[in-house]
């Protein structure tokens, strides 16, 4: 099979795999121009440091010896299928590299013959790049549940940032579309990563000559959609993973029909505003010092579409409003709705030279649109309606979600995608 082709199947192979986020872009090259943004398989992601790289994303072989009944690459699905050699991915990677269409590599595979062998083939891959080619761009590789830790320890060391697919929420749903897979398999080298992490990072701090391990830390994808799982359940997990795996990052990928299952839900589009909301809650968990059991609970086991879920939150606790931007401390301005971690952390800043007024907060950066039902500034609350919860939803809510401008319909309303506020909130965190 000619390379392009092989090319053409394990990018688009790979797509499905959020764990670094792709670019969609479809630019083709006209006569004359410069440049092709048509395949799948240039992606960008985010390094350690905060930069923005540009990588190749393809799969080492599409051939799986897994049947899970959510996956494109399964063995029954009768889709074309391709493998690279670790030759053929090192010469793609410095060639594209070398022509400046990426910064970095970004290398899965489905499982061909059984865990360690699937392994060893990438790890031989990185090896190639870093030890022969003297590649020092960024490289995302994943780890094979099952294959021997010692591999993926080798390839910890060669790689910027490792990921392990945890694929469902619970034990139960593994059972159900992927029987063959067995969750401790998954999660033993999620904690085994984890902890060489934490080990190296100690270590680098009395030795500054010892290697980084894994330096931009692990990530891993969940599913939604394709269980019954309740948010609930999806946000304790994932709270769960960062505070015991020392995990940077869990990706949230909304369950696309891609093939016919009777075991699979019938979906008629991907739950994307759930998986919206779950990114929400994320950033809420990671950087506002909410935890997972005051988000929901099990009266309320789902976020709200309507709602973002620190706006519902608050809306649930209105006890503890309105604060007065001027004495609240830093971590109750993070719980209001509108103010966001670097809102914040210049309230806080600013305050100590001068009493700051309604319109300082507007300049600030303050969401006053939805700060303003749960602050008083200077004493003075500028939410002109009542504090109650029925009369601050309406404000709230979307123009098409509100009583008084809601029309009856003869066909029941499908849940609405998420909206450019929404969008916003889950790529810049701030709620």
């Amino acid at each position: 099979m000619e390379l392009i082709e092989k090319l053409r199947i394990l990018s688009a192979a790979a797509k499905f795999d959020v764990s670094c986020s792709s670019s969609g872009s479809k630019r083709r090259n006209t006569p004359g121009g410069l440049g092709n943004g048509a395949f799948s398989g240039i992606c960008h992601s985010w390094t350690d440091d905060g930069r923005c790289v540009s990588l190749l994303k393809i799969l080492l072989t599409n051939f799986c010896i897994y049947d899970c009944a959510y996956c494109v690459n399964r063995t029954s699905n009768d889709i074309p299928r391709a493998s690279f050699t670790p030759q053929e991915v090192a010469d793609l990677t410095i060639n594209f590299y070398r022509r400046n269409y990426i910064e970095g590599l970004f290398l899965s595979s489905a499982i061909i013959r059984n865990p360690n062998y699937t392994m060893e083939l990438l790890l031989k891959t990185v090896r190639k790049l870093r030890n022969e080619y003297k590649f020092n761009g960024y490289i995302h590789l994943k780890a094979i549940p099952g294959a021997d830790f010692r591999l993926i320890a080798e390839a910890g060391m060669l790689a910027d940032r490792m990921s392990v697919n945890i694929e469902l929420p619970t034990n139960e749903g593994l059972k159900l579309l992927a029987p063959q897979k067995k969750r401790e398999a998954i999660l033993k080298p999620m904690q085994l990563i984890g902890a060489q992490i934490s080990e190296f990072k100690e270590e680098r701090k009395k030795y500054k000559k010892v290697p980084s391990f894994v330096p931009a830390g692990q990530s891993t994808q969940l599913i939604i959609g394709a269980t019954p799982d309740h948010d609930l359940r999806i946000i304790m997990l994932s709270e769960s993973l960062y505070r015991t795996y020392n995990l940077k990052r869990v990706y949230y990928s909304a369950y696309v029909p891609v093939s016919d299952h009777p075991r699979l839900p019938s979906l008629a589009t991907p739950p994307l505003k759930r998986e919206n909301r779950l990114y929400q809650a994320d950033w809420l968990l990671r950087y506002y010092g909410f935890a997972a059991a005051e988000l929901l609970n099990d009266e309320n086991p789902n976020f709200s579409l309507d709602l973002d879920p620190k706006t519902d939150w608050a809306l649930r606790n209105l006890e503890l409003f309105p604060v007065e931007v001027n004495k609240a401390d830093y971590h109750l301005l993070l719980r209001v709705p509108g103010i966001g971690v670097k809102s914040a952390k210049v309230i806080t800043t600013a305050r100590r030279f001068h009493s700051l007024g309604y319109d300082d907060l507007k300049k600030i950066g303050v969401v006053l649109k939805r700060a303003r039902y749960f602050i008083t500034c200077q004493g003075k609350y500028y939410g002109e309606v009542p504090m109650q919860e029925d009369f601050i939803k309406q404000k709230l809510l979307p123009k098409s979600h509100k009583e008084v401008w809601q029309q009856l319909t003869l066909f029941p309303e499908q849940p609405a995608a998420p909206g450019p506020e929404d969008v916003q909130t889950t790529i810049t965190g701030e709620l």
